[in-house]
């Protein structure tokens, strides 16, 4: 490899780097602050919104590595032109294909991430944070327990506490629970103690009363207590089976579901276009760079900039995300459009190589075009 090829290529990763870690952590901020309520209103540590946010920046790694590839060889191959090593670089004899080469090569190198991210990584982490999420709401119901509101905690579980103090004890307690049908039955205490039995969650209420209505009869019981124990799960919720969405399964599953599984054919369908568009995407990555740089090494150098050729290449990328939005969009109602998503990933990259790769035109021996005029002592052929 040449030292141009390096040096191009060099920045070009640094760039990606930096932008895709930005990019990556200013997404992650802004959906986390939904989490935050946990933490400041529910009496979550810090340690589990950490665990449970992180879970999903592979995800928002995936959906953001094509579109940051097509911006960072955007901005770097105009830094290389206003500061003219693009046309010293041709004046060495580099062809349109070899000044394309670095970027080419940065965005082979972010569809095999991509692919990596779309066939293993996202998938786990997305289910890792799924479950995690699913344990918080239905395992860890006493730590959701607020103050000064009727807290649902489960079917026919609702939950009042009046304070909760620096140690975690509730004080003015009171619950219905009619998880029971025959039973249902209302208590009432002065304070209690959050415990756990093995990995269901508990409250140990004291001083309190616990009332309950006999149906046959119609009369109410009264029973008071020094000390009782409420468990706030039910053991049948551990073997609650969650339904799993797209995100979280692999490509295989989403193209070939478990026949036992009961899957709807409205979800049948969005899982096949997800698995297609997860197989499909980083080749999208390779022909967004393509598009990119055939807009951008088009023409000849110009001192008033290539500012019109880089807001061509910036409609006509937005464009073509958009146009794939709107295929897989189309595709999960009509699965006969599946063939456009491979088309859509491919056909612009074949189209912007073979532009790149055509001979450039005839020109006189030892000139480059500037601003339309010839400058002796550049050559314009060469690979």
């Amino acid at each position: 490899m040449s030292r141009l090829f390096l040096y191009v290529l060099r920045q070009l990763a640094l760039a990606l780097l930096a932008v895709t870690a930005g990019l990556a952590m200013l997404i992650w901020l802004t959906q986390s602050l939904r989490f935050i309520e946990l933490v400041l209103n529910r009496g979550l540590s810090l340690l589990v919104f950490f665990e449970l946010t992180l879970f999903m920046l592979p995800n928002f790694v995936a959906i953001i590595l094509p579109i940051a590839t097509f911006i960072v060889i955007l901005a770097v191959y105009s830094r290389l032109e206003s500061d003219r090593e693009i046309v010293v670089m041709r004046a060495a004899g580099m062809s349109q294909i070899a000044l394309a080469k670095p970027a080419l090569a940065l965005a082979g190198a972010a569809a095999l991430v991509g692919w990596t991210m779309n066939l293993w990584v996202v998938p786990e982490s997305y289910r890792a944070f799924r479950e995690y999420q699913f344990e918080i709401r239905n395992r860890m119901a006493a730590v959701l327990i607020q103050e000064g509101v009727f807290n649902t905690l489960g079917d026919g579980l609702t939950v009042y506490v009046r304070t909760r103090d620096k140690a975690g004890t509730f004080h003015g307690i009171m619950v219905h629970d009619a998880r029971d049908a025959g039973a249902p039955a209302t208590i009432l205490a002065e304070r209690g103690r959050l415990v756990l039995a093995g990995d269901l969650p508990q409250v140990t209420l004291e001083n309190g009363t616990r009332q309950e209505l006999d149906e046959r009869t119609g009369r109410l019981r009264i029973l008071t207590f020094a000390e009782n124990t409420l468990t706030l799960a039910a053991p049948a919720e551990r073997d609650e089976v969650r339904y799993r969405d797209a995100r979280e399964r692999g490509v295989f599953e989403l193209l070939s579901p478990d026949p036992a599984e009961r899957v709807s054919d409205r979800d049948r369908a969005r899982f096949t276009v997800e698995g297609h568009q997860r197989l499909s995407g980083p080749l999208f990555t390779l022909s967004l760079a393509a598009v990119g740089l055939v807009i951008l090494l088009g023409g000849g150098f110009s001192r008033q900039g290539r500012t019109g050729r880089v807001l061509a290449a910036v409609a006509v990328g937005a464009a073509l995300v958009a146009l794939g939005l709107a295929i897989g969009s189309m595709a999960a109602s009509r699965l006969s459009l599946l063939p456009l998503i491979w088309a859509h990933a491919i056909l612009p990259g074949i189209a912007a190589t073979a532009l790149l790769l055509r001979p450039p035109s005839h020109r006189a021996p030892g000139a480059a075009a500037i601003d339309g005029g010839p400058v002796q002592g550049g050559a314009t052929a060469g690979a």
